[in-house]
C-alpha cells in the first residue's frame, strides 16, 4: 500500500508544508484503518446492489469526525481521498450532495417513480465504495427527513461513510421542526461511525492569517503572495470545482479545497448571479479568495452591485476573504451611481481584514 497516512503527514510537516498537531496525528490511523480496507476489498463486490461482498467481512461504516473552523477536519480528508487508490470514491461538500439529491428525487418523481429516494440511492451505489461528505450540517426540515433512509441504504450496501461537521451527531438540526422524527438518524451515525472530536484548540486558518497581509493592491503585484496564501491554507492541494445548485440552477466556485474558495472577481460577480447565490456560496466555504478586483464605476455598474451583495454574503456569514483589487477599498468605486453606497462595502472590507475577522 506504500506510506501510510501518517507517514504522508509527516513528510508534509517536514517539509513544512503543514504543523504538526496533535489531534489531527491522532486521527490518521483511523483513516489509515478505512483507507487499508478500502484497497484491500475495492474489487471483492457482488452484485451490483446486493450490498455485501464476497469473501469479505461487513465493510466499516466510517468516521464522523467533527470538531471548531479551522481545526484541520477538510485537510485531513483531502488527505485521505488523495491517498485512497480507489476509483470509485468521491468527496463532494455536504451542501452540494443534498443540492444532487433533490435534483435527483425531482427527476424520480417526474418520471411516476413510487419511491424517488430508490433510485438516487442505487445511482450512489452503484458508482461508489467511499462517500466523502464534508461540513455535514442540517438546517433543513426536507434534507432531515431525507438524510436517514439514504444513509441506511448506504449502511446496508457497504458504502464505507466519512465526514466532517462543526458540531456532534447531536447537535445537527438541533431545535429543528418536528427534530423528533431526526433522532434515529443521530443513533444510525452513532451506530455506523466512529464518532472522534479534532480536539486541537487551534483554528489553523486564523493562526496562519494572523496578522498577515489579506488584501493587496495593486491586484497585478499579488499573484505569488496570493498563490502562497492559498497552498498555506489547503496544504498544497490543488483545489477542485464546487457546484452548488441554488433554486435549480447551477452555481460553480471554480477552486475549492479544505473549506477554502477562491474565484475571480469577474467569475463571481460578472455573472447573473444573486443574494441566494451569494449567500450559497458563503455557507459553502470558510475562506474565500477573491482576485482581481477592478475599478468600480457607473461603467460596470450591475457588476459592482453584484459585488456589494457578495460581500454583503460574506460579511454576515463572517467568512475571511482574501483579496487582490485594483486599489484600497474606498478607492474602489468614486464616483458614478452607486458610489455613496459603496462607503458601507468600502468600512466592511477594512473591518474583514482584522486579525480576529472570522473567529
Amino acid at each position: 500500500m506504500g506510506a501510510s497516512l501518517t507517514e504522508i503527514y509527516e513528510s508534509r510537516v517536514a517539509a513544512g508544508e503543514l504543523r504538526a498537531d496533535p489531534a489531527q496525528h491522532a486521527v490518521l490511523p483511523l483513516l489509515n484503518d478505512l483507507r487499508q480496507w478500502l484497497q484491500e476489498h475495492s474489487a471483492k463486490r457482488r452484485g451490483l446492489l446486493s450490498g455485501f461482498f464476497l469473501k469479505a467481512p461487513p465493510a466499516p461504516g466510517g468516521l464522523y469526525l467533527w470538531g471548531g473552523v479551522g481545526r484541520g477536519k477538510s485537510m485531513l480528508m483531502d488527505l485521505f481521498v488523495a491517498h485512497l487508490d480507489i476509483a470509485a470514491k468521491r468527496r463532494v461538500h455536504f451542501h452540494a450532495f443534498m443540492q444532487e439529491v433533490h435534483h435527483g428525487l425531482h427527476a424520480a418523481r417526474q418520471r411516476g417513480v413510487e419511491d424517488a429516494l430508490q433510485p438516487v440511492a442505487e445511482a450512489l451505489i452503484r458508482d461508489l465504495r467511499c462517500l466523502c461528505l464534508d461540513e455535514m450540517q442540517i438546517t433543513d426540515i426536507t434534507d432531515a427527513m431525507i438524510v436517514g433512509r439514504l444513509f441506511e441504504k448506504l449502511f446496508a450496501a457497504g458504502v464505507v461513510v466519512v465526514t466532517t461537521s462543526n458540531r456532534p451527531p447531536e447537535d445537527l438540526y438541533k431545535d429543528g421542526l418536528n427534530r423528533a422524527l431526526f433522532l434515529p438518524f443521530i443513533a444510525l451515525l452513532r451506530d455506523r461511525l466512529v464518532v472522534r472530536e479534532l480536539e486541537s484548540p487551534t483554528d489553523y486558518r486564523q493562526h496562519r492569517l494572523e496578522g498577515a497581509q489579506v488584501y493587496f493592491h495593486p491586484a497585478g503585484r499579488s499573484g505569488a503572495a496570493i498563490e502562497a496564501i492559498w497552498r498555506d491554507l489547503t496544504g498544497g492541494a490543488p483545489g477542485q470545482p464546487l457546484q452548488l445548485t441554488v433554486n435549480g440552477r447551477r452555481v460553480d466556485l471554480p477552486r475549492f479545497a479544505s473549506g477554502v474558495g477562491r474565484a475571480s472577481f469577474w467569475e463571481l460577480c460578472a455573472r447573473p448571479l444573486g443574494p441566494a447565490d451569494y449567500l450559497a456560496i458563503a455557507g459553502a466555504v470558510r475562506v474565500l479568495i477573491l482576485e482581481d478586483i477592478p475599478q468600480l464605476s457607473a461603467g460596470n455598474y450591475n457588476e459592482a452591485k453584484r459585488f456589494v451583495t457578495l460581500i454583503d454574503a460574506l460579511y454576515e456569514a463572517r467568512v475571511r476573504l482574501i483579496a487582490s483589487a485594483a486599489d484600497v477599498p474606498e478607492r474602489l468605486y468614486m464616483e458614478g451611481a452607486g458610489a455613496f453606497e459603496f462607503e458601507r462595502t468600502a468600512s466592511r472590507l477594512h473591518e474583514m481584514q482584522g486579525a480576529g475577522w472570522g473567529a
